[in-house]
């Protein structure tokens, strides 16, 4: 049985929509927020987007994407990101729901026990350390023994070590630095 959900338009109807697209909805809106961010942090009105674009990308359509009101296509996705000079994978949500309720963000997120990397020799394991510390600094995070890192750092990690990205995750594991909490097996 799909269950049914009611959006109300602007114009005061209400259509029945299924649960797909009230989940395609829900994620317009979040690739609205992030679109309108981006824009933000470019210091960019929605009219300057329409001059700078030579009226590519008009401010009203614009604004439909950053309202959630309309899905923008992946071709205008990257020519937008072409625009504001940014990666298309800036211009998606963040922290995408998994099916059983994890987030990709949080998947990509690794929590780095401080005290077993701390007794690791070697100059890629130095300027590891030396990374974290910096992390420490910034958050004003002294605990010490564990430190989360965040998907952004992770790309940074997996340099320091000369890994793909993908193999962080498991390397750091093999190197047993890893931090397990009593809540993961």
């Amino acid at each position: 049985m799909v269950k049914k959900a009611v959006v109300a338009k602007k114009s005061g109807r209400s259509s029945d929509i299924d649960e797909n697209d009230a989940e395609s909805l829900a994620y317009n809106v979040r690739v609205g927020d992030r679109l309108r961010s981006i824009r933000r942090q470019k210091k960019l009105s929605l009219q300057e987007v329409e001059s700078n674009s030579q009226d590519e990308f008009k401010a009203s359509v614009l604004g439909a994407y950053e309202r959630g009101e309309r899905s923008i296509s992946l071709p205008r996705l990257r020519r937008l990101a072409d625009f504001y000079d940014v990666p298309i994978e800036q211009l998606l949500p963040r922290d995408v729901q998994l099916a059983d309720g994890r987030s990709i963000t949080d998947s990509k997120k690794l929590a780095i026990d401080l005290v077993k990397l701390a007794a690791i020799d070697g100059p890629s394991f130095a300027t590891l350390s030396r990374y974290l510390t910096m992390i420490q600094v910034q958050r004003g995070d002294f605990n010490g023994k564990v430190l989360t890192v965040r998907a952004d750092d992770v790309r940074a990690i997996a340099v320091m070590l000369d890994v793909a990205i993908d193999d962080v995750r498991t390397h750091l594991d093999e190197l047993g630095i890893l931090f397990k909490s009593a809540s993961t097996s």
